[in-house]
């Protein structure tokens, strides 16, 4: 047995009007995460939501806010999202070359598990130093879509990325994000993946519940064979 499945619905494909029943919902069908996507208008072209959001959410649930930042300053955002409850606070490579190790310790010292994402031209090399760091990040999460926008179709070229990522580090926790669903999962898992972000695919399904299982399964599984 691997790394543990965990699995977070993205919580952008919720209805945003209702977000603590919505996260109770994922919860109770079986959500390890809640993934919060927070986009700045600038490094990707939306804007999602920011600290008011999650510290409104943290009211109402003890959940792991898994905080993926689209952000080109994610500095910034270390302090108000620590005040605001995030669990996890991952942070693109493209925009964090020269304050890495400074970025990672501000996330730690403000008691956050810290990640680094990349986008999927982004070669995989480039987290490795945040990896192998003293200080180092807790998860890598593999993009498997251009970030910015849910419902895109799943890329299959990433998974190479993943591959490598867990025959380097295989106690490290692998993340990918963008067109997981039923159809798309078992190479993501089978490439070593262990943390599923899930949008459409899950709050689209008539039973979510079912669908996080498969995600899950398929994790498990997939493990199992390796």
């Amino acid at each position: 047995m691997g790394v543990a499945a965990k699995i977070a619905p993205s919580m952008l494909s919720s209805d945003f009007a209702n977000l603590a029943s919505e996260a109770e919902r994922m919860l109770k069908f079986g959500a390890d995460w809640l993934h919060m996507d927070i986009m700045d208008g600038h490094f990707v072209p939306n804007l999602t939501i920011g600290a008011p959001v999650i510290e409104s959410l943290r009211k109402h649930t003890k959940a792991y806010l898994d905080c993926h930042l689209m952000v080109t300053n994610p500095l910034d955002y270390v302090e108000p999202l620590a005040k605001a409850g995030a669990s996890g606070f991952t942070f693109h490579v493209e925009v964090s070359k020269d304050n890495w190790q400074q970025l990672i310790q501000e996330i730690k010292s403000k008691g956050m598990k810290s990640g680094v994402a990349l986008k999927p031209g982004t070669p995989i090399e480039e987290v490795y130093p945040l990896v192998e760091s003293e200080n180092p990040v807790d998860l890598v999460l593999v993009m498997t879509v251009e970030p910015g926008f849910g419902g895109q179709k799943f890329m299959p070229e990433t998974m190479d990325k993943v591959r490598n990522l867990r025959q380097k580090y295989p106690s490290l926790d692998i993340e990918v994000d963008g067109g997981l669903g039923p159809s798309t999962i078992d190479a993501a898992a089978s490439a070593g993946a262990n943390c599923i972000v899930a949008g459409s695919s899950v709050f689209g399904a008539p039973e979510p519940s079912e669908v996080i299982s498969i995600l899950r399964n398929s994790v498990e599984e997939a493990q199992q064979k390796s």
